[in-house]
């Protein structure tokens, strides 16, 4: 994604907003609001890749029928799910009422305040009613290990490993094969936008926010949109089984017919921002924050697109208020499993 904002500008140590990304970042925490992860978990919610769950659950159901398998120190049949860098919890909202089983759900994150959001409002049951509980652990995820992992059934993230580096990553790949641990790792930029329509200056604006991220950010090299092919490698290298399926956000946009404001005028919500917003549906105004965050990386890459990218952002916005505006932004969601043969599929 991968994926998040701070604030609604940018700034040292923030993502811009409305790019796809992690929460934790090894050595330069990011804080991100709790206003822009609620606007984009709808879109999450609608890419990640539901056809990888059926080859998890197959191998969660497997391991925790084995002697020593998929069962936590205590010996408690629950699974134990570690989510990092979770956020507010969206992932959790999402998984856990997918899973059949008990669940023991530990939250990764340096913010305590999304910790605190993201356990309030973890389910509690399972897909096949089966109870759900939850933990929060506060710290950098790119320093677990394999000790640290031991007893958990799944490792889970979204947007999270384009914000790693290659070192980090091959030490998450590390600690999860280590504990024999499968893991779960969704919504990645593949650095892959489609606008329609189209626009003469969507490739260099593209091309200057992929390079954005694959900037270096306080002396770490980010993996930007080459963390999925850098994931899938890591791990298969560590011998587990890879999966990629493709998770695109697909937004679009339109006014929105609101209740009259008692003057009798139906009122337009508008998609760019004029303080007037759909309470039905997010979408618009998540398109339009992309667009912002997408267009500001490029500009900060690129100070001499300022002038066009100003004026190529007056446009998109433009038509994302006519209702003439499509976007699909790409993502990856990787399924990691423990197993004998190992590679990428």
């Amino acid at each position: 994604m991968g994926h998040d904002l701070a604030q609604s500008g940018r700034g040292a140590g923030t993502t811009p907003p409305g790019i796809p990304g992690g929460r934790v970042s090894g050595t330069g925490a990011t804080r991100y609001a709790p206003e822009w992860l609620a606007l984009r978990e709808g879109a999450d919610a609608a890419a990640r890749a539901s056809g990888l769950l059926g080859p998890l659950q197959r191998h969660l159901e497997a391991a925790a029928s084995r002697p020593g398998g998929a069962e936590p120190a205590s010996g408690r049949s629950a699974l134990v799910i570690r989510d990092l860098g979770c956020g507010s919890g969206s992932m959790g909202r999402w998984l856990a009422p997918r899973l059949n089983g008990p669940q023991h759900w530990i939250l990764h994150d340096h913010d305590p305040d999304l910790l605190d959001l993201a356990a309030a409002r973890t389910p509690r049951t399972a897909a096949d009613g089966s109870p759900v509980t939850v933990t929060t652990e506060r710290g950098d995820v790119a320093r677990l290990t394999a000790n640290v992992l031991s007893g958990t059934s799944l490792v889970t993230a979204s947007a999270l490993l384009d914000l790693l580096t290659r070192d980090e990553l091959n030490g998450l790949a590390a600690a999860c094969a280590g504990a024999g641990c499968p893991a779960l790792l969704a919504l990645s930029v593949v650095g892959r936008v489609d606008l329609t329509p189209a626009d003469p200056l969507d490739a260099e604006i593209a091309h200057a926010f992929n390079a954005h991220q694959r900037r270096v950010d306080q002396g770490r090299r980010l993996l930007g949109p080459d963390a999925v092919t850098a994931a899938s490698e890591a791990f298969a290298c560590h011998g587990l089984t890879v999966r990629e399926h493709a998770s695109p956000w697909r937004l679009d946009s339109g006014p929105r017919s609101l209740p009259c404001d008692g003057t009798g005028r139906t009122q337009r919500a508008d998609p760019c921002g004029s303080g007037i917003r759909d309470p039905d549906t997010g979408e618009s105004t998540l398109l339009t924050e992309w667009l912002r965050g997408w267009v500001g990386a490029a500009r900060d890459q690129r100070p001499d697109l300022e002038q066009r990218a100003d004026a190529y952002l007056r446009r998109r916005l433009a038509e994302c208020w006519a209702g003439e505006l499509q976007v699909v932004v790409h993502h990856m969601d990787v399924l990691a499993l423990p197993g004998p043969t190992g590679g990428s599929s």
